[in-house]
């Protein structure tokens, strides 16, 4: 590795704990208090947090961008991540890097993109750390033929209470390898990451938009592009139900081209808006304004690489938008066979006048799972964002999971605040084989309620 972060001093102690800290996450929805908040500046103070906790009294926690609260640990203790944060080492011939679990995918574009690197797979938000990544193993527009960001780690070291540090990789401990990858935090806490990034030619992506009217035209453009194009997503009406319309987005990335970039800087919500703001006539407004935007253009363009992968980042603390309740978002996957199912979900949407404006359609490839309890499966995926508004929410939210359970699907755990132990054995009915790979120290709030366990 070029780059070493050797030879800088470092602290004799762990950080004192603070106490009863409110911790929320992304969809701000549940509420957690948690007893102790660490937030650890160097890596070699983890063994004695580690030392010092309870069973199941911590958690790993990066930037708090999962939506639900598989990043939260109600009533014991976290471990914040966010200053573990040093690249490495670099690889130049390789592309691979080196860097604590604490870097966010946004610091290592901002370093690696101006060499020619990017990332091999990423979400809708720049805004995770590596070790949230690899942890909800996470997967991106590319998926059909990239698979999911832990297919692409080489090796992590992981600090366990019962074993100190531990490499894991294809030689040694690839089972703990895999466990950790999609683990949910819970096998221990990553100190650092090996990560292949692939070579790129630039910031720009050679982009398309396509307006579509009916599921079976969406798969007909998917299967079409999946091999011609690296980047597919569609965004779906979800007031349309069953007479299903959006827009598919396809896209590669560009030919070197002699334009300067600049990334976008959008507007700060600057406090919790109103309840009333999110409302159903209000979203079906921007959908219908939406659709018809891109209905005009119908066109290729050359598109900077933020705005192409994530175009909310530009507005910063977006959450705020769906008001002081937060909101709920629904990712499923489905087999692609079960169409039936697609249109039950977004009639039962529609139906309930509780629209989300955020509804994310894509198919998933064939590539095998990276982890244990990885979500992406061969499939179609489908997401739904609604503002929390109590039981009503909590009850059209049961109605899908039920779709999705009798459709032989699934929920992913990163984007859930709710679902029950039956969903979640449906989800993954090989789960308790992950059990023994475990760290003793390790719970959160998600896997006690999915769980049942103590």
């Amino acid at each position: 590795m070029s780059q070493s972060s050797e030879g800088l001093p470092k602290p004799e102690r762990p950080p004192d704990p603070l106490n009863a800290e409110h911790v929320l996450s992304w969809g701000r929805y549940p509420r957690a208090e948690h007893r102790q908040i660490y937030k650890p500046a160097w890596n070699d103070q983890i063994p004695e947090i580690l030392n010092a906790a309870p069973p199941g009294g911590l958690l790993p926690f990066g930037q708090g961008r999962s939506y639900g609260d598989s990043c939260l640990n109600a009533g014991r203790g976290l471990v914040q991540c966010g200053r573990l944060n040093r690249i490495l080492g670099f690889d130049e011939s390789t592309g691979v890097v080196r860097c604590e679990s604490g870097v966010a995918l946004c610091d290592l574009i901002d370093v690696f993109l101006p060499k020619g690197w990017f990332l091999p797979v990423t979400p809708g938000t720049s805004f995770v750390t590596v070790g949230g990544a690899i942890a909800n193993d996470v997967h991106g527009k590319n998926h059909h033929c990239a698979g999911t960001f832990g297919a692409h780690i080489h090796q992590i070291a992981l600090h366990r209470s019962d074993k100190g540090l531990i490499f894991c990789g294809s030689r040694e401990n690839p089972e703990m390898l895999r466990a950790t990858i999609g683990g949910l935090g819970l096998t221990g806490i990553i100190a650092w990451a090996d990560v292949q990034l692939k070579r790129v030619p630039g910031p720009w992506i050679d982009a398309e938009s396509i307006p579509f009217r009916s599921l079976k035209t969406f798969l007909d453009l998917s299967h079409d592009s999946n091999e011609l194009f690296e980047y597919t997503v569609a965004w779906v009406d979800c007031f349309a139900g069953s007479n299903v319309r959006g827009i598919f987005f396809r896209g590669n990335h560009a030919a070197k081209i002699h334009k300067k970039f600049r990334p976008k800087r959008g507007p700060m919500v600057p406090f919790e808006l109103p309840t009333w703001i999110l409302n159903r006539y209000s979203v079906q407004a921007f959908n219908a304004a939406f659709y018809a935007v891109h209905l005009a253009r119908k066109c290729r363009t050359i598109e900077a690489y933020d705005s192409f992968f994530y175009p909310l980042d530009t507005i910063r603390r977006w959450n705020l938008l769906y008001g002081r309740q937060g909101f709920l978002q629904h990712q499923c996957v489905i087999p692609e066979t079960k169409l039936e199912a697609f249109e039950e979900l977004l009639d039962l949407v529609a139906r309930s006048g509780m629209g989300s404006f955020l509804v994310v359609l894509k198919q998933f490839g064939t590539a095998p799972p990276a982890g244990m309890l990885s979500f992406p499966r061969p499939g179609l995926t489908i997401t739904f964002d609604f503002a929390m508004r109590g039981e009503r929410t909590l009850a059209l939210m049961q109605s899908l999971d039920e779709i999705v359970q009798k459709s032989g699907g699934a929920i992913y755990p990163a984007k859930d605040a709710r679902m029950n132990p039956a969903v979640f054995e449906t989800s993954f009915p090989s789960w308790r084989s992950f059990v023994p790979y475990m760290d003793p120290k390790m719970s959160s709030s998600f896997w006690r309620r999915v769980t049942g366990s103590s």
